[in-house]
C-alpha cells in the first residue's frame, strides 16, 4: 500500500499555490497543485493517498463546497483549509462540517507541516484499516494468512471454506498464542455472513455480571447488546471457558429457540464461534463449560496444532516474520546459521505464534543494533539452547550427524523416553530409530 504522504494543494492564486508546494517537497511530502476545485476532484477518490490543502475563497467551486464535495467521494479524506484573518467563523463552521483542521493567513510554514504530518498519519491509518477489512472479507486472502506446509495446517486450509459455507456453530480448540482469532476470522470471511461486521467479546477480560448485560442487555448497558449487534453475522466468543454457567445458560437458552425458529415470532439468526485454550479436556469435570453447551458448539470442531510439532513451518514463519519487521524497521532480515535454525526448532514455543512472532521482532532489532544471537533471545525465553558447532574445519557429515543427535535427543526428551511417540514425531521406523540411538548413544532408559 502506497504511504499517505501526498498533498493536494488547491489555490487560485500561483505564487501562494507553488510557494505551498514547494515547502512541502522540502520537508518530504509529495504536493500536487490545483489551481481550482474542479481541477483537485478530477484526481481525488476514496483510495488518494494523501491529504487536501485548500484555500477557503476562491472562485467557482470555493473551500466549503470542496470540502462537501471531497466528504461525498471518502469521509474519511482529511482536508485542511487555508483562511484569511475575516474567514476564520468560516473556518470553525467548516471544522463542523468535517475538515481536519485550518490555519490562518500568513502561517507559519513549520506549522503547516505539523497540520499535515498528523493529517497524513491519520489517512494512512484509514486507508490501512480499510484494506485490512477487505483482507478479512476476501476469503483467499484470509486463508492464504495461515502460513505453512505441516499437513495440520493445510488441511485447515483446505477445510475452511467448507466448514465456513456450513454455517454451523463452531468450536475452536488450541494452545494459547496458536492463532484460533486468525481462524475464527477466516470462517467468517469465506462464509455466507461476510459481508456484516462480526463481533468478539473476550470472556475472560469481562467480569461475569457486565459480561452477561453486554451480551443480552441490562439496564447497566449502554447501546445495543452483542447478541442483537450480531445479528444475522457471527459472533465470537473467545476464552467461553472463562463464561460463569448463568451465562453460559442464557446462551445454550438462545441458541436451542434459534433451532426452533419456526415457533419464535422474533428468532435469532447468527452463527457462534467459540475459541477455547483447555483443548480435548473442553468437556472434562472442572473445565468450566456446561456439557449441554458444549456439545451444542461442538457441532463442527477445529483443533488447531501447537507450534512445536509443525517441523519446518517454524522455520518458515520465522523468516516471514523476520522480514516483515526488517521492512518495517529499514534494516536487513536476520540470517539463520545451523546453530539458530536448530534451536528455533527445538525450542518448546510454549507462547507458539504469537512467542515466535515476538521473538522475530527483538531479533530483527537485535541486527539493527548490529548484533545476532537468535540462541540467547531463546535463552532469555527460558529456553535452555542446544549446542551446535560450527566449525568451518568439521564436515559436512558431522554436521549433519550432530543436528541429526540433537532432533532425536529432543524428541525422547519430550517425549519421556516413548520410541513410538518419537517414531511418529521424526516419521521414523523403529529399526531406523534403534540404530540412530545406538550410533549416538542414546538409550531410552535416560529419559525415562
Amino acid at each position: 500500500m502506497k504511504t499517505a504522504r501526498t498533498i493536494a494543494v488547491v489555490d487560485d492564486e500561483q505564487d501562494l499555490r507553488q510557494s505551498v508546494s514547494q515547502w512541502l517537497q522540502l520537508t518530504e511530502f509529495s504536493p500536487v497543485a490545483f489551481e481550482s476545485g474542479e481541477q483537485a476532484l478530477e484526481v481525488i477518490t476514496p483510495s488518494f493517498p494523501g491529504v487536501v490543502v485548500s484555500d477557503i475563497r476562491m472562485p467557482g467551486l470555493d473551500g466549503m463546497a470542496l470540502l462537501r464535495r471531497i466528504q461525498s467521494v471518502d469521509p474519511g479524506l482529511p482536508v485542511i483549509l487555508m483562511t484569511g484573518h475575516g474567514d476564520v467563523p468560516m473556518a470553525v463552521e467548516a471544522m463542523h462540517i468535517g475538515a481536519f483542521d485550518f490555519i490562518e493567513k500568513p502561517f507559519d510554514p513549520e506549522r503547516l507541516v505539523d497540520i499535515c504530518t498528523r493529517a497524513c498519519e491519520r489517512r494512512q491509518r484509514t486507508l490501512e484499516s480499510r484494506d485490512l477489512r477487505r483482507e478479512l472479507a476476501d476469503e483467499s486472502v484470509a486463508v492464504r494468512r495461515l502460513l505453512g506446509a505441516h499437513a495440520s495446517i493445510a488441511a485447515l486450509r483446505d477445510g475452511i471454506p467448507d466448514m465456513a459455507q456450513a454455517d454451523g456453530h463452531v468450536l475452536i480448540l488450541g494452545e494459547t498464542g496458536t492463532g484460533k482469532s486468525l481462524i475464527a476470522n477466516a470462517l467468517h470471511a469465506c462464509g455466507p455472513r461476510s459481508q456484516t461486521p462480526m463481533v468478539t467479546v473476550n470472556c475472560e477480560a469481562i467480569p461475569g455480571g457486565q459480561l452477561e448485560e453486554m451480551l443480552f442487555g441490562g439496564e447497566a448497558q449502554p447501546g445495543k447488546p452483542l447478541v442483537d449487534q450480531a445479528e444475522g453475522s457471527t459472533l465470537v466468543l473467545e476464552n467461553i471457558e472463562a463464561m460463569r454457567e448463568g451465562v453460559q445458560a442464557r446462551l445454550l437458552e438462545l441458541l436451542n429457540a434459534a433451532d426452533q425458529a419456526s415457533a419464535m415470532p422474533n428468532p435469532r439468526n447468527l452463527r457462534v464461534i467459540a475459541i477455547s485454550s483447555r483443548l480435548k479436556q473442553a468437556n472434562a469435570p472442572g473445565y468450566g463449560m456446561r456439557d449441554d453447551l458444549f456439545f451444542r458448539l461442538a457441532g463442527l470442531v477445529v483443533e488447531v496444532p501447537p507450534l512445536r510439532v509443525r517441523g519446518e513451518d517454524i522455520l518458515t514463519l520465522f523468516t516471514h516474520y523476520t522480514r516483515q519487521f526488517a521492512e518495517e524497521y529499514g534494516c536487513e532480515a536476520p540470517v539463520l546459521d545451523a546453530a539458530d535454525a536448530a534451536n528455533l526448532l527445538q525450542a518448546p514455543w510454549p507462547g507458539n505464534v504469537r512467542q515466535l512472532i515476538n521473538l522475530a521482532e527483538r531479533s530483527v532489532l537485535q541486527t539493527l543494533r548490529g548484533e545476532q544471537n537468535i540462541s540467547a533471545l531463546l535463552i532469555d525465553d527460558g529456553f535452555q539452547a542446544a549446542t551446535v558447532s560450527l566449525d568451518s574445519e568439521r564436515p559436512l557429515k558431522e554436521h549433519v550427524e550432530a543436528f541429526e543427535r540433537m532432533l532425536i535427543d529432543h524428541a525422547l526428551r519430550r517425549h519421556r523416553g516413548s520410541v513410538a511417540s518419537v517414531m511418529a514425531e521424526l516419521a521414523l521406523p523403529r529399526r531406523t530409530l534403534n540404530e540412530k540411538m545406538a550410533k549416538y548413544g542414546l538409550t531410552r532408559q535416560d529419559y525415562l
